[in-house]
């Protein structure tokens, strides 16, 4: 049965926890974890080693970052700055795995998404607070941006294929082969299985990305085999399949029936099932009705706003400051 459960998320960490609730164990899969207390931010690596375990996981053999953060929607510029610096420490990291050179090298962003969406508006809203400077270093060198690091940096928004007739990978792989830069970094919005994780979690990963599979839409990946650079990958889960809230509603009912005396014995047979027979069940009972709907927090609009200038300061640091290890304030340590 588990082969056939298929829960629809992009986060590594949420394929992860499916198995570990059945008491799965996935060879060449490793999971690490460590807590903050004071930032209060749950950080999770997991870490894809061998060809069986992407299988098994559904994802290509490489390492997954995940950043846990439950105050996220907590309006406080402080705070989101801290989550960025955090988070441009952790795209580094991801960048040394690559053997990318931190003191000379030249990025190119890609915003993926619609920006006519708001749950999908994420990567072109990073794009739109990004410090380009491609063209400054280009026309007058680095010394012009006032900082003896500043790296070229450029960006792109592809849109969708809906708007452009092209697969969003024909876009960037010409622009790749005509500006030549040495890695990309894709930014979109992800699907999540826990409401939870929407808005609260950044995954950064340095396999790439495949636009669209979250919702089922797959498209040509934006991947180091397809582009011939190394790709790091940044996302943020901003819907949840409606499949999945129904599941969950399910779980508390059992719950509450386990606790009537009536009902005790529907409550125990439900319960008997695991949570691939489960899942499958819900998806039975609502179709074809609300299979292939996706829901989002009805203050969308405001986290994905908030969210993408998070991501985005993370990446002017990174850029700026190649010494960014922990605390970074955008200047030179």
């Amino acid at each position: 049965m588990i082969e056939k459960y298929s829960v629809r998320t992009d986060l590594a960490l949420e394929e992860k926890e499916r198995f570990e609730s059945d008491n799965v164990e996935i060879a060449g899969v490793i999971l690490e974890e460590e807590y903050d207390e004071e930032k209060e931010i749950r950080i999770t690596r997991v870490k894809i080693e061998t060809e069986n375990g992407a299988k098994t996981m559904k994802k290509p053999v490489g390492v997954y970052l995940t950043l846990e953060v439950p105050n996220m929607a907590v309006p406080d510029e402080d705070y989101h700055r801290e989550i960025s610096e955090e988070l441009a420490r952790h795209i580094r990291t991801l960048m040394r795995g690559k053997q990318i050179d931190e003191t000379d090298f030249s990025a190119l962003v890609v915003g993926l998404g619609n920006r006519q969406v708001t749950p999908d508006a994420l990567g072109p809203y990073v794009v739109d607070n990004l410090n380009v400077t491609r063209h400054i270093v280009k026309e007058y060198g680095k010394y012009a941006m006032g900082m003896e690091h500043a790296r070229m940096v450029s960006a792109i928004v592809p849109g969708v294929m809906g708007q452009t007739g092209m697969e969003t990978l024909e876009i960037v792989k010409g622009i790749v082969d005509e500006t030549k830069p040495d890695f990309v970094i894709a930014v979109d919005a992800l699907a999540a299985r826990n409401s939870k994780r929407l808005n609260r979690t950044i995954q950064a990963a340095d396999t790439g990305i495949h636009p669209g599979s979250g919702v089922g839409n797959n498209r040509c990946g934006l991947t180091e085999e397809t582009l011939g650079i190394p790709v790091i990958s940044i996302g943020v889960p901003t819907v949840v399949d409606a499949v999945t809230i129904v599941n969950d509603t399910m779980e508390n009912l059992i719950h509450a029936m386990e606790s009537s005396e009536t009902l005790k014995g529907v409550g125990e047979v439900l319960r008997s099932y695991n949570s691939a027979e489960k899942y499958e069940l819900v998806k039975e009972l609502i179709s074809p009705h609300l299979n292939g709907m996706f829901v989002t927090p009805k203050d969308e609009d405001e986290m994905v706003k908030q969210m993408s200038y998070t991501i985005s300061e993370a990446l002017n640091m990174l850029f700026a400051n190649p010494q960014c290890t922990g605390k970074c304030t955008g200047e030179e340590k």
